[in-house]
Formats: structure tokens, C-alpha cells, sequence
């Protein structure tokens, strides 16, 4: 019975550090799709900003919870707002420069190689965030 009662905090550790999957990961799934590569990597970039959403959410709700003076939960708040306004920044320039490594490619091809770069960094944030409050000290 012991081992039993060890084994599901490690199955619900592992569930919860699953890895993003990689623009090229992105694409490859989606590169069998019937409708077509672009319609799949722009359902899966919707469906990453629905899942950053969640996990804003989740942080918002997590500090109202939170048992810390309130000058520091009003500075976590802060910091916040600063990251997810530098990660929006940071997720433009990057998924540009992966657009260019199309070289000469048509806009369709460069379009496709943006958005699965954007579900990506989107995916990694709300991974991030969870990760980062999954441990705060609830009230």
C-alpha cells in the first residue's frame, strides 16, 4: 500500500511538466492535414492564446489566494503586467525572425512558420506561468 500512495504525486509531477511542442513539431503535425498546413497551424495558435488565457487566469486567481502581504502580491502583480507586456514584444521579434529563415519563400510558407512559432512561445508562456504559481502558499 505504501508504494501505491508514493506513486501518484510522481505520475501528477511528470503530468505536469509536459513539454510544448516545437514549431517544427507544430508543423509536422500539422503538415497531414487534410484541410490544409496553414488552417491547422492557425487553429493551433488560436487554440495556444485560449490556453495563455487559462493560464493568466490561473495567476490572477492565484494570487487573490495567496497568503502573502498584500504589498507583495500588489508587486507580483506589477511584475506581471512588465513580463506579459516584454513576452508580447519578444514573441513578435522572435516569430519574425522565424518567418525570415524562409528566405524567399511565398507568404504563405512564411505566414505558416509565424504561426507555429507563435503557438509555441505562447504554449511555453502559459507553461511558465502555471509552473510559477502552482507552489505559492494559499490562504
Amino acid at each position: 500500500m505504501f508504494g501505491c500512495s508514493c506513486f501518484f504525486p510522481l505520475v501528477s509531477i511528470a503530468a505536469s511538466h509536459t513539454s510544448a511542442q516545437s514549431e517544427r513539431e507544430l508543423r509536422g503535425e500539422c503538415s497531414y492535414e487534410i484541410t490544409g498546413v496553414r488552417e491547422c497551424l492557425q487553429r493551433k495558435q488560436e487554440a495556444s492564446e485560449v490556453e495563455l488565457k487559462r493560464a493568466e487566469e490561473k495567476v490572477r486567481v492565484a494570487f487573490a489566494k495567496w497568503d502573502e502581504d498584500v504589498k507583495y502580491v500588489n508587486l507580483a502583480k506589477i511584475r506581471l503586467a512588465a513580463s506579459k507586456k516584454a513576452f508580447i514584444k519578444y514573441r513578435k521579434a522572435q516569430c519574425a525572425f522565424a518567418s525570415s529563415l524562409g528566405g524567399g519563400a511565398i507568404g504563405n510558407a512564411l505566414e505558416m512558420q509565424r504561426l507555429a512559432c507563435v503557438a509555441e512561445l505562447n504554449n511555453r508562456r502559459a507553461a511558465q506561468l502555471r509552473d510559477a504559481v502552482s507552489d505559492l502558499p494559499l490562504k
